[in-house]
């Protein structure tokens, strides 16, 4: 089963330091963050910490090979 496309480009945020959940469904209402909504699916969230205040590229296709960060892998999705 694939995941439900959330966004066909990625989400770019600035992160505090601290723990996320990636939501790697597409089905979270919060995204590109986990809310629970995985559950039965078979999809698990990915967790990632940082130390330091960054700005990244979260994939919103769902389908990027370094998850969470986004690869460009939503191209092929345009």
């Amino acid at each position: 089963m694939d995941p439900k496309i959330a966004q066909k480009g990625p989400y770019v945020l600035e992160l505090k330091p601290g723990t996320y959940w990636w939501c790697a469904c597409g089905q979270s209402n919060n995204q590109p963050f986990c809310d629970g909504s995985h559950k039965g699916s078979g999809f698990e969230p990915v967790k990632f910490e940082l130390n330091q205040e960054v700005k990244w590229a979260l994939c919103g296709c769902k389908h990027s090979a370094n998850k969470p960060r986004c690869d460009g892998t939503h191209k092929k999705f345009l």
